[in-house]
């Protein structure tokens, strides 16, 4: 099949970059013709909260990426559109995160059909965002008239896609693993590239800080006394997507500059497989949530996480086999911490973690895409 994907890529960074080159390369393995039409503009500059959108490494080699698509143009859609058209591909997939992204996906899906050939398919990352706007619904219900058949990567989003269309085709496919980022290397070498002491013990908190991910939360579990005592270390690994002050303002209030590692930047691909070697624990304290891709990195590298019960993250860390669910607060988020130290839950979690890392496979995803066209009608 000609398949092409709409959506982030090289030169534009981060998950959603990783995730649909991954995918495609997937579907390229599987023998198919593949291409990813990625932005010229994906954000405009003054609505980007961290400091550069681009990767500062090479462009991939292996896969065919055309810079097309302008998020805040018009006349730019149209011209996309009519280039993806008049390739014909089997199956366009569009990977669907936020509500502003809506009206350029749209009419970019809707042009591409009057070809009569072209199955169009989300993958859903999420239909009603985190962090809510003027016009959210609106964008995304103009998304959904325009798209054939939808991926949801957690439960909670496809109940959430039930506001827009119940007729549409539809299934669950959890995020496979990020397996881009490469493999598990030994703690000490990971602890030497940090500069790190190897000896200690280290929590890690992942990925863009915004406001719903709690690591508010989790700066005041690091306060409990228990956390203190055991010299628990956190690392935060990061940039800031929202204010940085009160986060920096809760380390002083409880004093925290001893325990807590601030990397309060965009961590480079090739650099994620040192935080995850040398982390003990991954923790997601997050407030809400639909999935995370920071789950299938901690997946990858046999880690074990601290999710709190929201959306669709207990779906994925079975509670007290993986890692632990608890509630969206400090102390449940504490006691969970020194219950893993205290009784060497790692060693417990092990056979576990390995053994559900195997449900993440991308040829699981790319089956379900290739199924669910099948029940496109045309």
């Amino acid at each position: 099949m000609k398949i092409i994907l709409l959506g982030t890529a090289y030169p534009f960074r981060g998950g959603l970059a990783a995730y649909n080159e991954r995918l495609m390369r997937e579907f390229q393995k599987e023998g198919h013709d593949v291409e990813i039409v990625t932005f010229t503009l994906q954000y405009p500059g003054f609505l980007f909260p961290g400091e550069t959108q681009y990767a500062d490494w090479e462009a991939p080699k292996d896969i065919l990426i055309k810079k097309k698509l302008n998020s805040v143009n018009p006349l730019n859609w149209i011209k996309t559109a009519k280039y993806i058209k008049k390739q014909k591909p089997d199956i366009l997939i569009i990977k669907y995160w936020l509500p502003f992204m809506g009206p350029a996906f749209g009419t970019v899906a809707k042009i591409v059909k009057r070809n009569k050939y072209t199955r169009i398919v989300s993958i859903l990352d999420n239909i009603i965002p985190h962090e809510h706007r003027v016009g959210d619904k609106l964008f995304s219900k103009y998304f959904v008239s325009a798209v054939d058949a939808f991926v949801g990567m957690s439960k909670s989003v496809l109940d959430d896609l039930n506001q827009f269309t119940i007729k549409k085709p539809r299934a669950f496919n959890p995020h496979p693993l990020f397996d881009n980022f490469g493999d598990i290397i030994d703690k000490k070498e990971a602890a030497d590239f940090l500069n790190l002491d190897f000896d200690k013990k280290y929590l890690l908190f992942f990925g863009l800080i915004r406001d719903y991910k709690g690591l508010d939360l989790l700066l005041e579990a690091m306060a409990d006394v228990r956390i203190k005592e055991k010299n628990i270390q956190l690392i935060v690994a990061g940039e800031f997507y929202s204010d940085a002050q009160p986060y920096l303002d809760l380390i002083n209030k409880y004093e925290l500059q001893d325990n807590i590692i601030l990397h309060d930047k965009f961590i480079p691909d090739p650099e994620v497989k040192y935080y995850f070697s040398i982390a003990d624990l991954v923790v997601q304290p997050y407030k809400s949530a639909t999935q995370s891709g920071v789950t299938q990195i901690a997946y990858q590298f046999e880690k074990p996480m601290i999710v709190t019960n929201v959306g669709g993250l207990s779906e994925i860390v079975p509670d007290n086999k993986v890692g632990f669910v608890v509630d969206v607060n400090p102390t449940a988020i504490a006691d969970a911490i020194c219950l893993f130290f205290d009784e060497n839950k790692a060693t417990a979690f092990q056979p576990f973690i390995k053994q559900e890392k195997e449900k993440y496979s991308w040829s699981r995803m790319t089956e379900t895409i290739l199924s669910l066209v099948k029940k496109i009608k045309q």
